[in-house]
């Protein structure tokens, strides 16, 4: 049995003071659920603030990102060896990372391969955009992303693969419980041909893309679907407590 794992991705939202707010207010119940990774990602300036807050919980802390050199003449961005020991997870390869900032497949690479070097947990997200959808081109784009991320790399311990359709993010159409899960299945077909079947079947795979407390348990309730990658909803204490909760019930179901 595959632990689901629920991973909120604040994206450029909170302040540090907003941020301590929203963990206050549903750290008590998120704590007392049970029979689900939960995993908070805020941004940069957040993370020591909310690590400190859940630091003796069952509550994992997750970065939105990393730069692939350890140090060096790189302003403005983070290295894996700032991260290390200061949270467990770190989000590469999202869709708004390639569209707004030019991450092409051999960049998300280094990043997974910079991450695991230094003990983190990368959390690889992979999709396609709406005119490759319509193409027909789903299992082209996505098996390439998958292939191409984890090139030249040997047993990626503590990987977890988030599916993220981009013409779902953000636009209030996901896809649907069985389109996420046909094309999880695919990736995890992917995963079995570049490692074993028993490592394939061991990773978490996610479906994320306007992911809501009304829509998680259609997801959820799929064979291949370990949990989400939470966007927009995790910004509410209320929102995210229930896909949480749902998620739990519906993987006990």
């Amino acid at each position: 049995m595959r632990l689901p794992i629920i991973a909120g991705n604040w994206k450029m939202n909170t302040t540090v003071e907003q941020a301590i707010e929203l963990v206050q207010e549903m750290r008590g119940r998120l704590e007392e659920i049970e029979g689900v990774e939960k995993v908070l990602c805020p941004p940069f300036i957040s993370l020591t603030a909310v690590g400190e807050l859940i630091a003796d919980s069952s509550i994992k802390l997750g970065a939105q990102n990393l730069y692939f050199e350890e140090k060096g003449a790189y302003t403005g961005e983070v290295s894996p060896l700032m991260l290390a020991g200061l949270c467990e997870y770190v989000i590469l390869g999202h869709s708004e990372r390639r569209q707004y900032f030019g991450e092409t497949d051999e960049i998300v690479n280094r990043k997974v391969k910079a991450a695991l070097k230094v003990g983190l947990k990368p959390i690889l997200c992979v999709g396609e955009r709406l005119e490759e959808n319509e193409a027909g081109k789903t299992e082209e784009v996505v098996t390439r992303q998958v292939k191409g991320a984890l090139a030249r790399i040997d047993s990626p311990q503590g990987l977890v693969i988030a599916y993220e359709p981009i013409w779902a993010i953000g636009t209030g159409k996901a896809a649907t419980g069985e389109q996420a899960n046909t094309t999880i299945g695919l990736i995890r077909h992917t995963v079995s041909q570049l490692y074993s079947k028993q490592f394939a079947q061991a990773i978490r795979l996610q479906y994320g893309g306007s992911v809501t407390s009304t829509n998680i348990a259609e997801f959820v309730a799929q064979p291949e679907i370990d949990g989400a990658l939470v966007g927009g909803a995790s910004l509410k204490a209320a929102d995210f407590l229930r896909i949480v909760e749902q998620t739990a019930q519906a993987k006990r179901g």
